[in-house]
């Protein structure tokens, strides 16, 4: 088995639901993936991922990125499709099973992620809303797709993953629109006192793709625990557990691990109209180590 260590932020959610991405990704990609958090240097925490081979885990998922492609998936004869007017190319589902009940709209279909050796992972996080919350924060179910935004993210660090091995979260880009897990590009423009959107010309919107999209795959299957409309609470884990463990433990449920998380709340503003897009404001420690 071999493991990695890479730097993370526990007080940038989505760093940390990056770091469930990337265990996600190693356990289809490599299998008996573990993963969880070393904090024993407070100035240098680090997520410690584990993996079935010889490889670096972090490594082979960065392989993957560099060669993925990117569908949408429509339910069968729905005729929903991203190929018009976002150029992400839709399959149709093999057979009447879907992971939600069938969209309204194009913007809500799963997103697919597949590599020239024909492997998958799917990211629908922002569709699963029937029994938990979906933890969408960007606007508008009729809008910009999931899919595109996971396309526009991969292509923006897709000549770049290879060589982010060691320090993955530091990835920057310009970037015009995500999935607004990331809070170091996001901002509420009245409390900065002027919205960069006037200012395109001189100034550039710089974000973080590479967390962007591990942080969707990290939601496909798991959930910060949502307190109200616009502030949740996450945990982290201090020792290294399969994904069937470290889910649960990021939604805040009770596990056999005494002395060993530690829970964090973020709250969440409108940088536009209330009641459209949300983005991240602030995160603070519920608990110490």
């Amino acid at each position: 088995m071999a493991e990695t260590r890479i730097p993370v932020d526990l007080l940038n959610p989505g760093q940390v639901f990056a770091c469930l991405g990337l265990l996600e990704a190693a356990e289809v990609l490599c299998g008996e993936a573990e993963g969880g958090f070393d904090w024993s240097d407070q100035a240098a925490v680090r997520f410690v991922l584990r993996a079935a081979g010889e490889g670096n885990p972090v490594a082979k998922v960065m392989e993957f990125l560099s060669e993925a492609s990117v569908f949408s998936v429509s339910p069968l004869h729905s005729g929903l499709s991203t190929t018009k007017p976002w150029s992400v190319p839709t399959r149709q589902a093999a057979d009447e099973t879907f992971p939600f009940p069938a969209p309204n709209s194009p913007a809500t279909l799963p997103a697919l992620l597949e590599d020239t050796k024909g492997r998958q992972i799917q990211i629908e996080y922002w569709g699963d809303a029937t029994c938990r919350d979906a933890v969408k924060f960007w606007a508008g179910s009729g809008g910009y797709p999931g899919a595109a935004l996971a396309r526009d993210a991969l292509e923006l660090i897709r000549h770049a993953a290879t060589s982010a091995v060691e320090d993955p979260f530091a990835v920057s880009a310009p970037q015009s629109s995500s999935f607004r897990l990331d809070w170091r590009r996001d901002y509420v423009p009245v409390e900065l006192g002027f919205s960069l959107n006037e200012h395109t010309s001189t100034m550039t919107m710089m974000g973080f793709p590479l967390v962007e999209l591990l942080a969707a795959i990290g939601l496909q299957n798991a959930r910060p625990l949502r307190l109200d409309r616009l502030s949740y609470r996450y945990a982290v884990l201090g020792t290294c557990v399969p994904p069937l463990l470290f889910r649960p433990a990021l939604g805040c449920a009770p596990l056999p691990f005494p002395g060993m998380a530690r829970s964090f709340r973020m709250r969440l503003g409108w940088p536009g109209q209330e009641g459209q897009a949300r983005c991240i404001i602030d995160v603070i420690e519920d608990s110490t180590p």
